[in-house]
């Protein structure tokens, strides 16, 4: 299993960018606001794709338990 590697601060860096996204989506009526779903869910299950293979992890030693 992967391991967490969203850190707190990051988590609600990218919970606003999401919902920015998708407010400027619904705004502008366009259907590219649905992308603001992708920093949501990593937000909420604390795992991003791209730190992976960059080896970037944003937790502290106790958060990623």
């Amino acid at each position: 299993m992967l391991a967490c590697n969203v850190g707190k601060t990051d988590k609600i860096i990218r919970l606003i960018i999401g919902i920015v996204i998708i407010g400027l989506g619904y705004f502008f009526h366009s259907w590219l606001g649905i992308i603001g779903i992708v920093p949501i869910l990593t937000a909420v299950f604390g795992r991003c794709g791209l730190y992976y293979p960059l080896k970037i992890n944003t937790t502290t030693k106790t958060e990623g338990k």
